[in-house]
């Protein structure tokens, strides 16, 4: 018997273990499908490039056949791991704008603008820079500035500039717009997961169990309160009882799969699966957002990029150096913030990552030569898609359907284009004429909106920001209300980046440490109920 049960020890999850732990009256059981995150290119930054290859730490999720992609399957990378996808991730602080809380409260999210919220991201930043009216200086997550910059990502920001783009050092400052560096979440030049910013201090504790290799079958619902799970323990089924809550933390594709497994979601849905439905709720899994990104690849005329780079070498390097040099690398250090000719208000609508490399699917291709990429996505898709089941299993992964660029007006295709245009502008600047080779993707400088189109269905990508499948609101369709309280049961929240209402402008990982960090306050009643 626990007091609270924590399903998924990704970023949310390691936050509410941290936090709600600190009550040494309060037993809390962490359950998390994934290893321990003992691999040492978790750690050293720059191995995120080799960590797409680790299928042991990565749910490995793809898509169904999206329609407005030529029927292609995206592949959805997600952490199965302690500290979940900010154990794999680039590590980019973006918080998003203002305006993008404020839009969460008028949609019903009460509680959630940005008065209300900038507290708990000051709460979990301890940025090196120290703190100030924005950002907070001693917070368990460290945000930091690169201890190493490729020369390529400086030539970036020259060329930013020189196509109109104004420098900016800090995206999470009092303007958004403009390039610069990203600050990441590092501690000297290690990479700072939520497991290690909070799972990590707190393991000592007697009242915290972590259980990995721990698969969450079902919710235990007695007379319409949650006060349990059921799960797989390195393959052998368990169940533990919870006195006061279950925490289900499993991200925007988990947490719906699970609710539904358990009899809460969509009643037809549920039937056409056998499984007995407990409370009817037709919004869990719908709402599905994502940024959808294309990228943009030049040849490098100079032996600069990280392309041909040992990743022997790098290791070598970080460890026999300190930690120092390309190691400490993000790979993505350089990007923008813009606004497009379409933007409906004065927000960026565009976001821009600069990669001194070339990054195909994911990274999986590997290209001959040395080269240099421009991610760039549109931050507000009109496009919604939604999680469903594929099957009773909870071993079966679940059927995402994305539908990118399905909104009925064709604005995402028209903003996607407007981001193939903008990445092919900066990289046409004179700052990169010295280093600019042959154009790999796409194929020439000079395509026409009609070819950039079909350049978008044939090569865009996620760039792993699903979020809204357990939408928070205050209207009865809302899966969760602003206390983050299941609709139809007692004793069970939601607390991930499922319950985002609308995507933010900007990455998505200090947001949900964000609604993890004012969730435990929710927990222990510290915030009005």
């Amino acid at each position: 018997m626990y007091d609270y049960i924590i399903i998924g020890a990704g970023s949310a999850g390691c936050v509410l273990a941290g936090r709600l732990s600190e009550d040494p009256a309060a037993r809390v059981l962490l359950l998390e499908a994934g290893p321990r995150d003992w691999h040492p290119f978790i750690h050293m930054p720059a191995g995120l490039a080799k960590l797409v290859q680790r299928r042991d730490i990565n749910w490995d999720y793809h898509t169904v056949p999206e329609p407005q992609l030529h029927n292609r399957v995206l592949w959805w990378p997600r952490g199965k791991v302690l500290g979940g996808s900010s154990a794999i991730n680039a590590m980019c602080y973006a918080r998003g704008v203002p305006a993008d809380y404020d839009r969460w409260a008028a949609q019903g999210a009460r509680g959630w603008d940005w008065a209300a919220v900038l507290p708990y991201f000051r709460r979990s930043e301890g940025n090196t820079r120290g703190a100030d009216a924005l950002h907070g200086g001693d917070g368990p997550l460290t945000v930091s500035d690169l201890r190493h910059v490729n020369p390529l990502s400086e030539v970036f920001i020259e060329a930013a500039a020189q196509a109109g783009i104004p420098r900016n050092p800090d995206f999470n400052g009092p303007e958004q717009l403009g390039a610069g560096l990203y600050q990441v979440t590092q501690r000297d030049g290690v990479r700072c997961s939520a497991a290690t910013a909070y799972l990590a201090p707190a393991r000592a504790r007697p009242n915290l169990t972590v259980h990995t290799g721990a698969l969450a079958t079902g919710l235990v619902i007695e007379h319409g309160r949650a006060t349990g799970v059921r799960y797989l323990h390195r393959g052998r089924p368990a169940q533990a009882h919870a006195a006061r809550e279950v925490l289900l933390c499993g991200g925007a594709i988990n947490s719906p799969q699970l609710l539904m497994l358990s009899g809460i979601g969509p009643a037809d849905e549920l039937r056409r699966h056998g499984i007995a439905v407990l409370h009817d709720a037709p919004g869990v899994g719908a709402n599905l957002q994502d940024h959808l990104d294309i990228c943009t690849l030049h040849h490098a005329t100079r032996p600069l990029t990280y392309d041909r780079v040992s990743d022997l070498r790098i290791a070598f390097d970080y460890y026999l150096r300190g930690r120092r040099g390309a190691g400490t690398s993000n790979i993505a250090e350089a990007g923008a913030f813009v606004r497009s000719p379409l933007a409906p208000d004065a927000l960026a609508d565009i976001q821009l990552h600069f990669v001194p490399a070339m990054l195909d699917d994911h990274g999986r291709h590997r290209l001959p030569g040395d080269g240099y990429t421009v991610h760039a996505c549109f931050l507000r898709p009109r496009s919604r898609g939604r999680i469903r089941l594929a099957g009773a299993d909870p071993r079966q992964p679940p059927r995402i359907e994305a539908n990118y660029l399905g909104d009925p007006e064709g604005f995402d295709l028209r903003m996607m284009v407007q981001c193939a245009r903008l990445a092919r502008e900066v990289l046409l600047q004179p700052a990169f004429a010295p280093y600019r080779g042959a154009p790999i993707f796409p194929p020439r400088n000079d395509l026409p909106d009609a070819e950039l189109e079909d350049f978008v269905r044939a090569k865009a990508e996620t760039i792993y920001h699903p979020v809204g499948t357990c939408r928070m609101g205050s209207d009865e369709t809302a899966v969760v209300d602003p206390q983050l309280r299941v609709r139809g049961v007692e004793g069970l929240r939601v607390v991930d980046a499922s319950v985002m209402p609308t995507l933010v402008g900007g990455n998505t990982n200090a947001p949900t440490i964000m609604i993890a960090e004012r969730a435990a306050d929710l927990i222990r009643g510290r915030l009005p109920g």
